[in-house]
């Protein structure tokens, strides 16, 4: 496995961060997003899904659990998911996440509450944690790859 870090001090480098992972990504995909209520998930989901070409607005996934966007307009296929409001992994199969991942990347927000993908080769998770006290001096994104991201790591 391998792992990252990098300091994202504001909105602009959170951005960037997302242009750079969106550079890599492949269908089949996932990157799964950790970090507490207000960390920025939604937001770098938000820097990657405009770095692929989406230049409209992104809602959060919080209440519909899956957004999708095609390809095209989009490089590549996205399904982005909030895992936030299951209770168990086996709700998944009731979605039918499945379905909707196949030849997409999938953006996984809150991925534990869905069982976790770090077993998957083509699985990058990346947790946010806040700097300083309040997180006002932005966020520390830590990345850990699976094998399938050696060599193509943001």
């Amino acid at each position: 496995m391998t792992t990252s870090r990098e300091k994202l001090p504001d909105l602009a480098a959170m951005a960037a961060y997302g242009a750079r992972i969106a550079a890599h990504l492949r269908a089949g995909d996932v990157v799964a997003l950790e970090g507490g209520l207000g960390a920025g998930k939604t937001t770098l989901s938000r820097a990657i899904l405009a770095a692929l070409g989406h230049a409209g607005e992104v809602p959060s996934p919080t209440f519909t659990i899956i957004e999708t966007y095609a390809a095209p307009p989009l490089r590549l296929a996205v399904v982005h998911a909030d895992f936030y409001r299951l209770d168990e992994p086996s709700e998944l199969a009731e979605i039918g996440l499945d379905d909707y991942r196949d030849g997409a990347v999938l953006l996984a927000e809150w991925p534990d509450h869905a069982g976790g993908f770090g077993h998957e080769p083509g699985c990058l998770t990346i947790s946010l944690e806040p700097c300083g006290k309040s997180g006002e001096g932005g966020r520390i994104a830590i990345a850990r790859g699976g094998a399938d991201w050696v060599g193509r790591m943001p």
